[in-house]
């Protein structure tokens, strides 16, 4: 749980930075970077990228090459982004394929302080597998728990994407201290999907993490990718949905970014709600911590004693 004695930021300026990808790792990297000092200008002190950012998403398809786009942490890109997070006084949060050894990667996230050091890392925990997305080829399941980092800005509770879908990963990182969670996001439309599924699966992916929001009482950023992605090799493509959206800890949107633009996106977030709401609705006060052991089955029979 969080220090009741410490000392917090309150009010805090934030922003996501939503961008399409190609081939060109430099150019990806570089539309992240003017988008940071765009952010900055207009005040913000936090800042998310996308999932991947630095590359097309790879995960299409399975191919022994693509392994080649990792790097270790630190590494090129956060050494860039190291620099920069000093020279702006901000706090970054970006995303690696991450080269852990030899044969081992993770999908991991990187918070940079705003002095240029490392705060932490979290390394993606679920693993999807689906047509178009084959991460268990590419990822190591995450190795370092559900784990705030600590930042000068507060504790930020760091998933990525699948992550996104699951309430235990919100609630873990609450229940260790979490002032925000942030969602480093990579998901779209299947060509095969008609409007109505499209709405369905937007809708959907919007609801689950609101209601994160509400459960835990916390403000929440996530940060998609936006444009059509064509597997290198033709035979697939995603049209990834953008919409990169905050919200406050009752789940109301404070800011949402379109579906096929690039944006730079700013809300500011009010951390001081966290405590009042939860004077209100006591959540982590009413949870029947003793009634749950059920919830450590991967499936409970109808007929299990």
């Amino acid at each position: 749980m969080s220090d009741p004695n410490k000392q917090s930021v309150q009010k805090l300026r934030c922003a996501i930075i939503q961008h399409q990808c190609d081939s060109d790792a430099s150019a990806n990297l570089q539309k992240s970077i003017t988008g940071i000092r765009n952010a900055t200008a207009q005040g913000a002190r936090l800042i998310l990228l996308q999932e991947l950012h630095t590359s097309l998403y790879f995960c299409q398809i399975e191919s022994t090459e693509s392994f080649d786009l990792a790097e270790p942490v630190p590494g090129p890109t956060t050494q860039t982004l190291q620099q920069l997070a000093a020279e702006l006084g901000v706090v970054i949060v970006a995303s690696v394929f991450e080269r852990h050894a030899e044969g081992l990667y993770h999908n991991t996230a990187v918070v940079l302080e705003s002095d240029g050091s490392i705060a932490g890392k979290y390394r993606k925990m679920h693993i999807p597998d689906d047509s178009g997305y084959h991460e268990k080829y590419y990822f190591t399941p995450g190795d370092l728990g559900f784990t705030p980092i600590t930042t000068s800005l507060g504790k930020l509770g760091v998933l990525v994407c699948w992550d996104q879908w699951f309430p235990e990963a919100a609630r873990l990182m609450t229940l260790a201290g979490a002032d925000i969670l942030l969602y480093p996001t990579a998901i779209g439309w299947d060509a095969n999907d008609d409007n109505g599924e499209k709405q369905r699966q937007i809708d959907a992916w919007q609801v689950i993490q609101r209601s994160h929001a509400i459960a835990n009482n916390l403000p929440l950023l996530c940060c998609n990718r936006t444009g059509l992605e064509v597997s290198q090799q033709g035979s697939g493509q995603i049209d990834f949905w953008g919409n990169s959206f905050i919200v406050g800890q009752q789940g109301e949107i404070l800011a949402q970014a379109s579906a096929g633009h690039d944006s730079v996106l700013i809300a500011e977030l009010d951390l001081s709600r966290t405590e009042q709401l939860r004077r209100i609705w006591p959540y982590l006060r009413d949870r029947r911590i003793d009634a749950y052991q059920e919830l450590l089955n991967r499936y409970t029979d109808d007929n299990s004693t």
